[in-house]
């Protein structure tokens, strides 16, 4: 069976020439109805016999609500099932320029970082483009308003998920479903070097975001097995790639974790590492965005508030752009993976 959702607008055609003796024009009102939520069976365009060939050969599933949590400051929790019956989270949340939802790109992760509950049992599978767009489409007719920002970095490591999830931006861009550009797009990897230089490659206009975590292969291995492969230096390296081949800057993901990596030192050794490796010849815009830790099934604890305060101080006496992430959803099960976890009675 073929998923719907997963097409773009010419292979949905050449499906329906092909496979159904149908005319091409029909493609564009089957895409477009589908990316407003409308189920294949209700689209009343189309003949219902075209409706019922088509489900012979193809489905449109949209992800589920299986829980959904909602947070006094608004932001919305989701637990989607899919088709299969396997789970995975989506995360809207509201700003003054727009909605932007938080999507998972894998069931499972298999990067094993000990502060994410998304690694939990490992990773089942990859999401289909379909799977990754439903996501989105399931949101906003269960909120009623328009999502106009994606960050992805759900469940899942996306560029473990390459091709499925270049194929989602294609697909989520189109003026004809969601219509969603690249500059509101920010994707989070944990450093896959080789997927970073082929990204850069791409020449894509969405925001990249590497999950750092630490300045020193001994500290970022110990959080981060990703980087006993990747280790430091070869990550700066791709990153150096990507900011030549793209001139997008690169968002600095840094989690602070009490007693791991939130000293002063670490600040200095981070501040050190970045101007050293990344404006030496490349003059390279650099922001790192820092994260308390949501403690949530990890056993690790988050700082002070004024400890994350003298963090970011020393970054910036260094030249370095940092914010503090502003917190969303503390009063609901918010941290990526974690209602997926309690859903399958794991713990970390």
């Amino acid at each position: 069976m073929i998923d719907l959702l997963s097409l773009d607008k010419d292979e949905l055609s050449d499906l329906l020439v092909n496979e159904l003796g149908e005319k091409r024009y029909r493609a564009k009102q089957i895409f477009s109805a589908l990316h407003s939520g409308v189920e294949l069976s209700d689209i009343s365009t189309l003949s219902k016999d075209l409706r019922q060939r088509l489900s012979e050969k193809a489905y449109a599933h949209f992800p589920k609500i299986e829980s959904k949590q909602v947070s006094k400051d608004g932001t919305v929790k989701y637990l989607f099932s899919l088709r299969d019956g396997h789970c995975i989270e989506s995360v809207v949340m509201k700003y003054k320029h727009g909605n932007t939802i938080c999507i998972s790109s894998q069931i499972g992760c298999a990067m094993g970082c000990v502060f994410c509950a998304s690694c939990v049992g490992g990773r089942v599978r990859n999401l289909l483009p379909g799977e990754l767009i439903g996501q989105i489409i399931s949101a906003e007719k269960d909120t009623g308003e328009r999502i106009s920002n994606i960050v992805m970095m759900g469940i899942g490591e996306p560029l473990d998920n390459f091709d499925n999830v270049i194929k989602f931006l294609k697909l989520v861009g189109d003026e004809d479903g969601l219509n969603i550009g690249q500059r509101h797009i920010s994707l989070s990897t944990c450093g896959l070097c080789e997927k970073i230089r082929k990204l850069a490659d791409m020449k894509l206009g969405i925001t990249l975001s590497v999950s750092l975590h630490a300045s020193s292969d001994e500290k970022r291995s110990a959080i981060m097995p990703v980087n006993n492969k990747y280790p430091i230096l070869e990550l700066m390296a791709a990153c150096k790639y990507y900011y030549k081949n793209t001139h997008r800057r690169i968002s600095f993901e840094y989690t602070l974790i009490s007693g791991k990596n939130d000293s002063r030192e670490d600040a200095t050794a981070l501040a050190e590492l970045l101007n050293r490796k990344l404006r030496d010849d490349a003059d390279m815009p650099i922001h790192v965005n820092l994260i308390r830790l949501n403690e949530a099934r990890s056993g690790l604890s988050a700082p002070e508030t004024k400890r994350v305060d003298a963090f970011c101080k020393v970054l910036e006496s260094h030249g370095i752009s940092a914010t503090v992430r502003r917190k969303l959803g503390a009063d609901i099960n918010a941290a990526c993976g974690e209602l997926r976890a309690i859903k399958n009675q794991q713990t970390l």
